[in-house]
């Protein structure tokens, strides 16, 4: 890969509107990330997997999205990470395959060497050489981060990653991710909002498509009180943004 350039803000957005079909799923967002790791939180429609999939290059946008300070295309899919909530996969190839598969299409140099570390990453080197059909859901979802990762990516994107992670994956899944921000700009959506707590430098955060709060997890905290539901600090000032009462 080309050596990795200082930019600005790895993502800027103004006024970005994305569909989703017939419904704007993203509505006038503008925000900005760098290096880091940003937590994209909000209810179920809130948009957070369209912005996502926006990010990725995969959806048409309005308004101004600017990533890696705007360079072609082709380029920029090589330096962008991406693991969609629907996680797609060869079932026939092994994890060592599909990993390496990715790396290809990254046109990555060492594809060997770039492959075996981000199995090591997600620690499923035991299982390197299995096929993809044989593991477990928990499995599957770290063969996508290791397939995220493999070619050191300044962007990367991650939706809904610690889906199928017992508690004790996810913990370690929290100090990866804690690594990779020192040097890329990580945009992790998720509904555990515990785990923007833990991981996550800044949080965004999205309801009805618009953006409603930008921030770090501290000043998410500070935004709630003892009458907003939630079982932690940070969910209740999550519940304060969104003016969530304690009834369904």
């Amino acid at each position: 890969m080309t050596a990795p350039t200082t930019y600005a803000w790895e993502i800027e957005a103004e006024n970005l509107e994305v569909k989703a079909g017939r419904k704007t799923a993203v509505d006038g967002v503008t925000l900005r990330m760098g290096r880091g790791v940003h937590g994209l939180l909000g209810p179920n429609g809130a948009g957070k997997t369209t912005l996502i999939r926006a990010l990725a290059t995969v959806l048409n946008t309005k308004g101004t999205l600017n990533l890696l300070g705007g360079m072609e295309l082709r380029e920029l899919r090589k330096r962008i990470g991406y693991l969609p909530q629907e996680f797609g996969h060869y079932k026939r190839f092994t994890v060592r395959e599909f990993v390496a598969y990715v790396a290809w299409l990254k046109e990555m140099r060492d594809i060997p060497a770039a492959t075996q570390r981000a199995i090591d990453r997600v620690g499923l080197a035991d299982r390197a050489d299995d096929r993809m059909k044989t593991l477990s859901g928990g499995m599957i979802r770290r063969v996508g981060i290791a397939q995220a990762i493999v070619n050191d990516p300044e962007i990367l994107l991650l939706d809904e990653p610690t889906a199928g992670l017992d508690p004790a994956q996810r913990l370690k899944f929290r100090e990866l991710l804690t690594e990779l921000g020192t040097d890329a700009c990580v945009v992790v959506s998720t509904h555990l909002v515990e785990d923007v707590a833990a991981a996550c430098t800044d949080v965004v955060l999205l309801s009805q498509g618009k953006l409603v709060f930008q921030g770090t997890p501290d000043q998410l905290q500070a935004q709630g009180t003892d009458r907003h539901p939630g079982d932690s600090p940070i969910e209740r000032g999550y519940s304060a943004v969104l003016g969530l009462s304690g009834t369904w």
